[in-house]
This record gives structure tokens, sequence and C-alpha cells, in this order.
């Protein structure tokens, strides 16, 4: 990939194709293995890593089932451009052969329908982080658009079996008060997969500072993402990515900043499945008919705007990517 190709400088183009590039979570809604084409959308940006979301709370859990296998397949039958991930090392070996790595992720919990044992059966599978809730309130916790009643004897006893096999607690689409018990309850470091800052854009998806620092006081990292909603007016643009990172790294420090970009694929659904989802993006929060998100394409143009901004090279590195490994070093098993 040439900077020319990436429409940047040569300085910003090196330092991106060099860095481990690690997209914290990418909004797939599973229909068929063959949308997973447009993975090359992410190798093309320079991505090395990306979380696919295998379901989420609108979903039948049975569905996350039958992605997780048709996914593992189709990246097995693509072995010249992509790694299923198991460990830290598989990433590593994907960088140094030009692959995209892929790690799978759940965005809810009814995905394992009331059963503990399910979380060790998903990390087989090839999850690696886990959120509570998607929006509305379930069995393990609170959602973010809900009455927020906490975190629940179920979600506890999850918590502690996520620690157990090494998969991330994730707290994006949370409520407020299950993300800061759960945070207390973990014995691993916790993430935002993909969580803007609501201090500069007040939206029930966002999160306030206080949840931040203490995702950070545990040793992980917040995921900006680029979804304009919860970016603010000026909608979906690098530029306001970079001030939501911006705000981070006063705030945390650069090491717990993170990218979750949350590129969502557009391809057709089943009209009974949306109407359901649309049950839980409630139309105060989220006017309009669809939401405008920074594409893959984009990730080279964070790499200039973060040097333009006088990020240095180390603090780019653990940005684009080098903060997510450490914790997935500190916490995957």
């Amino acid at each position: 990939m040439t900077a020319n190709s990436w429409s940047i400088s040569g300085e910003a183009a090196a330092l991106h194709r060099d860095a481990l590039v690690w997209d914290a979570h990418g909004g797939f809604a599973y229909s068929a293995a063959s949308v997973l084409a447009e993975l090359e959308r992410w190798r093309h940006a320079g991505v090395d890593v990306l979380s696919l979301n295998l379901g989420y709370d609108a979903t039948p859990w049975t569905l996350a089932i039958d992605a997780a296998a048709s996914y593992r397949a189709w990246v097995r039958q693509h072995p010249e451009h992509y790694l299923q991930v198991e460990t830290v090392d598989d990433i590593l070996r994907a960088k140094r052969e030009g692959k995209l790595a892929i790690t799978f992720d759940l965005e809810g919990m009814n995905a394992l329908n009331g059963n503990v044992g399910m979380v060790d059966l998903y990390y087989r599978l090839g999850v690696r982080q886990m959120l509570f809730a998607y929006n509305l309130n379930n069995l393990a916790g609170g959602g973010c658009h809900d009455e927020d009643s906490g975190l629940t004897d179920f979600g506890r006893e999850i918590i502690r079996e996520m620690n157990r096999v090494g998969m991330l607690v994730d707290c994006s689409h949370c409520g407020y008060r299950t993300s800061m018990e759960a945070i207390e309850a973990s014995e691993a470091p916790v993430i935002f997969s993909h969580s803007n800052a609501r201090a500069l854009h007040d939206h029930e998806r966002n999160i306030w500072d206080d949840q931040a620092l203490a995702c950070a006081a545990t040793g992980g990292v917040v995921g900006v993402t680029g979804v304009g909603l919860f970016l603010g007016p000026g909608g979906a643009t690098v530029e306001h990515l970079v001030e939501h990172i911006d705000h981070y790294v006063q705030l945390l420090g650069p090491e717990h900043v993170a990218i979750g970009m949350d590129s969502v694929l557009l391809q057709e659904q089943d009209e009974p499945l949306y109407d359901r989802a649309r049950n839980f993006w409630p139309a105060r929060q989220y006017p309009g008919e669809r939401a405008t998100i920074i594409p893959p394409e984009a990730f080279p143009l964070v790499t200039e705007a973060l040097l333009k901004r006088g990020y240095t090279d180390g603090q780019i590195r653990g940005i684009l990517g080098e903060n997510f490994l450490g914790v997935a070093r500190s916490v995957w098993k």
C-alpha cells in the first residue's frame, strides 16, 4: 500500500504501515459468511486486527453460534489474507505475514441463553470480549438506554467466569451503574471497546469521565468509535474522532486510549429482525433511518491527523493498536 493510495503523507503512510493497527469492534450483522468479503476494506486500509461481533441482544443466541461456525470456516478458506486468532502470538504472526487477524466479540449476554458455561464455549470459538447489555437491560445487567438496575448476580457470576477463561470484560453499551459495578467486580483489566466521551457530546451511548477513569485504573483502555451520532453535531469525521481521542489522552494518558471504529456493514437484513433491533435504539436518541459512520478506509487518515496534532510515534502506535495488545497480553489465556 502506497502513500498515494491512502492520500496521506509519506511519513504518515510509513508509520501506519509499520504500526500494529487494531480495530476493537466491527459491526457486522450476520446473514451469511460471504459478507466477510468486505474485510478487504480493512486489510487495504492497513488494519492488522479486527474484532467482529457475532451477535447482539436483538438477535437469537443460536445465530451467534451459527456466525462463529460460518466465519471460522470462511477464514480457514482464505488463509492467504486472513488468520483466525487464538492467542496473542497469532496477532504478531499475522502482522509479520501481512494478514488481517480476526477475533470475535458479543454485544450483550443474551447470547449466553442464561448459561454460564457458554462463556467457555464462546472463548473456544474465538470470542475475546463480551459486553453485558446492548442498550437495554437483560439477565446480566443494565443498558445505557434503560432504567439501569446494575449488575445482577448472574452478571457477577459471568465476570468471574470471564476472568477465569481470559475473556475481556467490555462495558460499552452498558448503563452507568452496571459499568461501574462491573469494573469493580472484575479482577482483570476491563475495556470500553467502542465508547466516546459524554463530556464532549451528551448522548446516552457515550460515557462519563469517571467511567473512563475507573476503566483506566484497572489497566484497561477506552476505544473511541466513529459513529456520527456519538461524535457530536459535526457527524462522522476524522477530525471529530480525534477530538475524542484528545479528550481521553488528556484525561487518562495515551496508554489507555484505543480505537473501536464500529464501521457497520449495511447489507440487506430481513425486516422482522431489523424491526426488532429498532427497539434497542430509542427514537429520541437515534433520529433518522441511518446513522453516518466513519468507514474503515479512514484509518490511515487517523494516523495522519494524530501526527499533525503533534502526537509522537510511540503515542500513535499505542493508540492505533499497541495499547489493546497490552491488555490482550494481560487478560487472554
